[in-house]
């Protein structure tokens, strides 16, 4: 992983001119394809996270990855960063996971470092056909951050190995097949606005809940998980029968 100065790719905004279908409360967050790893970026996205946190309703969270907007500053060279920010990137990264909204991601062009790091992260990832997948550092080989945990845990071995092994970048069609993006659309704005629209009859605590139970599903054993899924159930069940008699 490497450092080096960030530019406007990574800021964390609420609705802006060009949000397509963003509403108020809805935050966004753009990573360019070859940003590097900056406090700058990791301070973004802790920001991101404290507007989800304190927003009053069910906040949708877009990511906007890989390819930078039109007038970017070219990122420079890349330079080795201390394990410390390494260390603070990935908290800020499982941060984001946790986080009680839906995070859509929105990914063309080439994305690699931070910017599939952070796409690993979100529920529902929509891809560009150009869209190209690139595991590799500053240093040319793959990284081997928590990154290789989420690859592992979502597709299994077998799928990701070339990838994390080698840094065999995946073009859109593989990225489709192996389930790395939910979806892929020639029109993102229009992709980005209809699963806008889907997630606003989402509520952000019971996403969170579920999105949890996934994360742990692999490592816990169905004894160990069985208290926590109950506990689940009763608490839909609940919240159905207060609003059947509201």
């Amino acid at each position: 992983m490497s450092s080096g100065s960030t530019h406007d790719t990574a800021t964390a905004d609420g609705r802006g001119e060009d949000d397509d279908g963003l509403g108020e409360d809805d935050v966004s967050l753009t990573i360019g394809g070859s940003q590097p790893l900056t406090p700058e970026l990791i301070v973004a996205v802790e920001a991101l996270c404290t507007r989800v946190e304190d927003a009053s309703g069910d906040p949708v969270v877009v990511l906007r990855l890989g390819a930078p907007p039109a007038g970017a500053a070219p990122e420079r060279a890349a330079v080795p960063v201390a394990i410390h920010l390494v260390n603070r990137w990935e908290r800020a990264l499982r941060r984001l996971e946790r986080v009680n909204a839906v995070t859509l991601a929105v990914a063309e062009g080439r994305c690699g470092g931070p910017a599939l790091e952070a796409m690993l992260s979100c529920d529902y990832r929509i891809g560009g056909p150009d869209l190209r997948l690139a595991p590799s550092s500053g240093t040319g080989e793959p990284w081997p951050g928590m990154a290789v945990h989420r690859l592992a845990n979502q597709l299994g071995v077998a799928k990701v190995r070339q990838l994390v092994l080698f840094g065999t970048e995946l073009p859109a069609v593989r990225a489709l097949e192996v389930g790395l993006v939910d979806e892929l659309s020639d029109d993102l704005p229009a992709a980005l606005t209809a699963r806008l629209a889907l997630a606003r009859g989402l509520t952000g605590t019971e996403i969170a809940i579920r999105r949890r139970l996934l994360l742990e599903a692999t490592s816990t054993s169905f004894e160990d998980a069985l208290g926590t899924h109950l506990a689940a159930c009763d608490r839909t069940l609940r919240r159905l029968q207060e609003s059947s008699t509201s």
